[in-house]
């Protein structure tokens, strides 16, 4: 008898536990005590400005390749309006790039926890029933959809990029570029609905979603909290030591010394060069592009191309040349860079005035041993042709250039991304692009 009334009591209780089960779209489904909208709110505005910085760095990235020369240059074509361009990239200071490319690949790392917390701190909203309940709301869906869709890609896109991992259809230039636009469109909407509320929020303390506060009901806090285990401000407290973490492992690949040997989440970081003037990064080895002895030994000649004709050198006619120093880092578009190094060579300007351009040097188009891969043709604007600190390099730090540094001859210019530095000369033509 007893284990039958147990039996029978079973169906009785089915509708209670079916009323129990809650799905996404149910307020009671999210019962984190932490979601509050004061807590998103400090998140966004942390993200404000990250990711403005984010953007306007993207921007002078683009920018210092001056995508209006040669086609080589330009990654994205088809553009359009997208592709306006604003100044010609300057030399000066010679550490721009590194500084500009440097803070935009940091702040991208540092900003992937801060951006996971604040989806996690809204994502009930994403899935709130119905989809829209007004014209206003679904424009803020759309906005919601853009925003979140577009930092989801670049974020991803740009940390696969570091890693050298190349996982995804296509050029990462054309993918990144237009994804960067996708979620500018979505991140100024976002912030034309979100900032006044934000600010409001933060600066009277009200709603703060504590649940003894009737007055002020919050409408991202759990309507059934579980019991807490970490307050708001030490969740806030967990996000900032997790981007700060990503910060020392990571940043350092900018730097020599300990903290390089710091940054082992990048590439370029974690282990020291070795001994020796060419002891420092690099991006593409001989090996990697099939740069063979025999490519870079007594038979290779640099071809000078210009109104003067066709004039050709080799390695120890540019040598018996007047030869100029310039100390100059190189930084590359994945973040990482080196301290100064000090090159020696022959400036582009006096190449110039050989191949019939004595007083203005226009533009030079410079073409590598380099068979396969990007940049292995580059291009470069007048004005980096004239500064004196321009080289084509055939030293670095007192010694001759190593296979994997560009030997028997390189470019290094101020201020331009390393992929411009073009390694393994072979030709340099001058004349307006």
């Amino acid at each position: 008898m007893p284990e039958r009334r147990r039996i029978a009591s079973l169906p009785d209780r089915l509708p209670d536990r079916l009323t129990a089960l809650r799905t996404p779209a149910d307020p009671g489904f999210w019962r984190s005590p932490v979601r509050g909208v004061r807590f998103t709110a400090v998140l966004g505005l942390v993200l404000l400005v990250g990711l403005t910085l984010l953007f306007v760095t993207g921007l002078l990235s683009y920018a210092a390749y001056n995508p209006d020369l040669d086609p080589v240059n330009d990654k994205t074509p088809g553009k359009g309006l997208l592709g306006f361009y604003l100044f010609a990239w300057p030399t000066g200071p010679h550490w721009l790039y590194r500084l500009t490319q440097g803070l935009h690949v940091t702040v991208g790392i540092v900003l992937v926890p801060v951006l996971l917390a604040k989806l996690w701190s809204v994502i009930p909203r994403l899935f709130a029933l119905p989809p829209a309940r007004s014209v206003g709301h679904a424009l803020e869906r759309i906005s919601l959809l853009l925003l979140v869709g577009g930092a989801l890609f670049e974020f991803l896109t740009g940390l696969l990029n570091i890693q050298l991992d190349y996982l995804f259809p296509g050029s990462f230039y054309t993918l990144h570029f237009y994804g960067a636009w996708v979620f500018l469109a979505g991140f100024v909407a976002h912030v034309a609905l979100k900032l006044p509320q934000a600010v409001r929020v933060l600066r009277s303390g009200i709603p703060r979603g504590e649940p003894d506060s009737p007055a002020a009901p919050d409408p991202l806090a759990a309507p059934d909290p579980l019991p807490a285990t970490l307050s708001r401000r030490g969740a806030l407290a967990m996000v900032g030591a997790g981007s700060l973490l990503l910060l020392i492992t990571s940043a350092g690949r900018s730097f020599d010394g300990p903290l390089r040997r710091l940054a082992l989440l990048t590439p370029r970081g974690g282990t020291e060069q070795g001994p020796g003037p060419n002891a420092f990064q690099v991006n593409k080895t001989a090996a990697a592009v099939r740069i063979t002895p025999a490519d870079t030994g007594e038979r290779w000649r640099l071809t000078v191309r210009g109104p003067a004709g066709e004039l050709r050198f080799s390695r120890a006619e540019l040598l018996a040349m007047e030869q100029h120093s310039a100390a100059l880092p190189i930084a590359c578009v994945e973040g990482w860079s080196t301290s100064d190094q000090l090159w020696r060579g022959v400036r582009l300007s006096d190449l110039a005035a050989l191949a019939g351009y004595p007083d203005s040097p226009p533009d030079v188009f410079v073409e590598s041993l380099q068979r396969s891969g990007s940049f292995r043709k580059a291009a470069l604007r007048d004005n980096q042709v004239r500064d004196g600190r321009s080289l084509l390099a055939l030293e670095v730090n007192g010694a001759p250039l190593s296979p994997d540094h560009g030997y028997p001859a390189r470019i290094i210019v101020p201020a331009a991304p390393g992929v411009l530095n073009t390694k393994w000369v072979e030709t340099l033509t001058f004349g307006e692009l």
